[in-house]
């Protein structure tokens, strides 16, 4: 289910993203007894299922990847690549594997749909992840969907559970960034049609330029110092979910509920 993208992929693209799932997610993988993680839409080439393997295994070394790809060429091309842990069919946002999933990323996907088959997608792929288990403390699987540019500087994306959409995170290469609303053109398709007037999204991303710009006092200890100042500094408006061990990485995650599109 779904349809054929671009396809477009470089290694170490998504570097950002693996490593926040293996840090936000390990403890679910490694409880899990079978983790199995699926790579949704790899493209014209599996550089990122590869990738994503490894990262995970570092964190919770029994993980399963299994790459997926709506265009048959692309999993009869990566079928090459096929080991023990990793290996690649076809399929959609129906995600064709056995049993459910402790994790789905789709990076790079949805960004080519319209806004309106955004939800559709998601409780698709929601619909797919393991259950919550409160007898255990898990909280289920997790869906993470974003958009990023060509070589992973700049990435933002939403992290979903079985009930819903539960964070939003933004991530970069502080070294390229001259303001945090750089971001902007990376927001998944969920948000970047809200970054207006009027939308919390905006008013978040404005909120950080101001944040960004009172730190500015910080640059000469660095970017990442004076990202952590911005950060530290949005705190007391927004409901920031992590804390200085992730700032230190480019990263700042916010809950889902204060940057969602009003209706």
């Amino acid at each position: 289910m779904g349809a054929v993208t671009r396809g477009t992929t470089n290694p170490n693209r998504l570097r950002r993203m693996d490593r926040w799932i293996a840090a936000a997610h390990g403890a679910e993988l490694r409880r899990a007894a079978d983790p199995v993680a699926v790579d949704l839409g790899y493209g014209a080439a599996p550089w990122t299922a590869v990738e994503l393997l490894a990262r995970l295994r570092t964190a919770a070394p029994r993980t399963r990847v299994v790459g997926v790809e709506i265009e048959p060429e692309r999993v009869a091309g990566a079928k090459a690549y096929e080991r023990d842990g990793l290996a690649f069919r076809r399929g959609g946002f129906e995600v064709p594997v056995p049993g459910r999933p402790s994790l789905i990323r789709a990076a790079n996907v949805l960004r080519q749909y319209d806004e309106d088959e955004v939800a559709a997608a998601w409780d698709l792929m929601r619909g797919r992840l393991a259950p919550a288990d409160p007898a255990t403390g898990s909280r289920g699987g997790l869906l993470v969907e974003g958009t990023c540019d060509e070589i992973g500087r700049r990435h933002v994306w939403v992290a979903l559970g079985p009930e819903g959409p539960r964070t939003v995170t933004l991530a970069t290469r502080l070294g390229s960034l001259e303001r945090p609303s750089d971001l902007a053109e990376r927001l998944p398709k969920a948000l970047i049609h809200r970054n207006v007037p009027g939308e919390p999204v905006h008013a978040f991303l404005r909120d950080f330029d101001r944040a960004w710009a009172a730190a500015a006092p910080y640059a000469s200890y660095g970017a990442r110092q004076r990202w952590i100042r911005a950060v530290r500094d949005l705190t007391a408006d927004w409901p920031v979910t992590d804390g200085a061990s992730r700032w230190r990485q480019g990263e700042v995650t916010v809950r889902w509920e204060a940057l969602a599109p009003r209706r």
